[in-house]
């Protein structure tokens, strides 16, 4: 795998982890956060899921060799990192309930 595929699945990973976080400090819940730990609260949740956005879009930044405007196989690495992300989600928060109320 080429090093812009890898930048691009790492980036839909955490894309990917952005929206559960941004989600959370809208709604003001708590969600898991390595900064403050289970119980993050909506300011928490706001700056990781802010990180998490400009961290990915950040591995996005175009390679000089490719012309702008146009996506190759990077985007079907970008949608499995997202894909990944959120089975890997949707797994552990039904086995572990990590976020929710026991």
């Amino acid at each position: 795998m080429s090093g812009s595929r890898v930048r691009s699945f790492l980036a839909g990973v955490l894309v990917g982890n952005s929206a559960p976080h941004l989600a959370t400090a809208i709604t003001r819940r708590r969600h898991l956060t390595p900064l403050a730990g289970r119980r993050s609260g909506p300011a928490v949740n706001g700056l990781w899921g802010v990180l998490n956005l400009l961290g990915g879009l950040l591995l996005l930044t175009p390679d000089a060799h490719r012309s702008p405007g146009t996506w190759d196989d990077d985007l079907v690495a970008f949608e499995g990192g997202v894909l990944a992300l959120a089975a890997w989600m949707a797994v552990s928060e039904r086995m572990l309930r990590t976020n929710t109320e026991r």
